[in-house]
């Protein structure tokens, strides 16, 4: 395969320039190099003060029992808070509460009402009575920046306890 002259002046054109791209460039960053050493650094931050360690000797005599429950567990009879069976469900009780956000309130004829947003974006607004939350919460308070709940959770022996519980204002 034969090449023009001119092609073969065009190719060694091209790898002429190419080597000359590829060469040099090296004082520029050799100059920026040097700026950098020359500033002073600053000071690192001092390192945090290491508390000692105190260790702790468990004595079992007047302590409670790590093995016991922190709750006194009523007996597994009828005593203490039941959900109600009868009642309806409200709309807002399908639902988990840690996936209920308060988004507003609503001052409405001398009433405070609550705005939940469900996970899927639907509002809805609430007075205090109304229930929550898939352990028969029930809504206590309602104020600007809060909603407090009582939930009836099990307490392993057959009964209920009451746990409190509240959605805060979220700001999107």
């Amino acid at each position: 395969m034969k090449l023009s002259r001119l092609s073969r002046l065009t190719i060694i054109l091209v790898l002429t320039s190419m080597v000359a791209a590829c060469g040099g460039g090296t004082a520029e960053l050799k100059k920026e190099l040097d700026e950098r050493r020359k500033r002073q650094g600053t000071q690192p931050e001092a390192l945090p003060q290491v508390k000692t360690y105190e260790s702790f000797q468990y004595d079992p005599a007047g302590l409670r029992s790590p093995f016991q429950p922190t709750i006194p567990i009523a007996s597994a009879g009828n005593n203490g808070p039941r959900p109600d069976a009868h009642r309806s469900r409200e709309f807002l009780e399908s639902y988990p509460l840690d996936t209920l956000k308060l988004v507003g309130t609503l001052r409405q004829a001398g009433r405070l009402y609550g705005l939940i947003q469900t996970k899927d974006g639907l509002v809805q607004k609430v007075l205090p009575g109304n229930h929550v939350g898939q352990n028969d919460g029930r809504i206590t308070v309602i104020t600007d920046s809060r909603i407090s709940v009582v939930e009836l959770v099990p307490n392993g022996s057959g009964g209920y306890v009451e746990r409190p519980a509240s959605i805060q204002l979220t700001s999107n």
